[in-house]
């Protein structure tokens, strides 16, 4: 571990041990760097890697700040860097999708509320109009599966699976593009699992939501072997 690995590894503990919790000011750099028995460069190098990382706030003028430490900005990162992927790790990512969404559809089914049922319907008559559009019916599934996740109200998961999913459209725009059933079969696939959270059906919901994905990573397993 470098010297300042260490000296972020410091500061994280603090926050960890709730020394420094969300909102608060650190103190003044040379402070700071004494109190932890660290050099000022080694400080400041630490708070810039924190600053990237969303952990820390530089406000201009007032000070280094710790941020509100909420999942949605801790995982933003996360996008720019599946987005960087590369290779056949599109298919692993899908196997994480497989993995996790339909748990979390499951649980959606036991939280969703009426406002969230009706978005999800939304979603599900936009694709059904824009059925023999290609990408556009795939960015209306993004935005279902979106809104299904935000009904479990875990901010943590649907940050994780936004990104997840986000990488594999490309792939999915490319299964509608060469597979002139596929359209069809999405539609009757998003059609189960919404009558399912109707129904607030947790298994059903969770089946469906198997099924779905299933159909999708045996589809690109076949094209990438």
């Amino acid at each position: 571990m470098s010297l300042t690995d260490k000296a972020i590894a410091r500061i994280r503990q603090l926050i960890q041990d709730g020394e420094l919790r969300p909102g608060d000011k650190l103190p003044p750099e040379q402070q700071l760097a004494a109190e932890l028995g660290l050099s000022r460069n080694l400080m400041r190098e630490a708070v810039k890697t924190l600053v990237v990382a969303r952990v820390l706030e530089i406000r201009r003028g007032d000070g280094t700040y710790v941020t509100s430490l909420a999942p949605g900005l801790l995982l933003e990162g996360l996008g720019g860097a599946v987005s960087l992927l590369q290779g056949d790790t599109v298919l692993e990512l899908t196997e994480v999708r497989r993995l996790f969404e339909p748990v979390a559809t499951a649980l959606a089914a036991s939280r969703i509320t009426e406002e969230g049922l009706a978005e999800v319907e939304r979603h599900l008559v936009a694709m059904r109009a824009a059925r023999y559009d290609v990408e556009l019916l795939n960015r209306h599934d993004a935005d279902f599966h979106g809104a299904v996740i935000r009904a479990t109200g875990n901010e943590t998961l649907a940050t994780l699976l936004e990104h997840i999913s986000g990488r594999t459209l490309r792939a999915r725009i490319w299964r509608g593009s060469v597979d002139a059933d596929a359209a069809g079969r999405t539609i009757a696939e998003h059609e189960a699992i919404y009558q399912a959270l109707v129904a607030r059906d947790a298994d059903l919901a969770q089946a469906a939501a198997l099924m779905h994905i299933n159909a999708t990573e045996r589809w690109l397993r076949d094209r990438l072997a």
